[in-house]
């Protein structure tokens, strides 16, 4: 296999990903008529959406894990006061 025949497969190849869903990820044309939400993610830079998003995510994984020990937690001291 040579670098011409690598190079024509490249450009034969079509994009479906893009030529499928680019009417899909075009923006609103009037930005006023977005809702409140949209007009924020957009008014910010992409990574601190990101980074709240991961933020959220994060202190709900660290609400789960404390709940879930606090329950662990209460059923060892009733399993240890049922074995006395």
């Amino acid at each position: 296999m040579n670098i011409e025949s690598v190079k024509d497969f490249s450009q034969t190849t079509v994009d479906t990903l893009s030529s499928s869903y680019s009417d899909k990820w075009a923006g609103v044309d009037n930005p006023e008529q977005s809702s409140e939400f949209i007009q924020f993610m957009s008014s910010n830079d992409l990574i601190f959406v990101v980074l709240g998003v991961s933020l959220i995510i994060w202190f709900v994984l660290l609400f789960f894990i404390i709940r879930v020990d606090r329950k662990v937690s209460n059923l060892e001291k009733t399993v240890d006061e049922d074995s006395k």
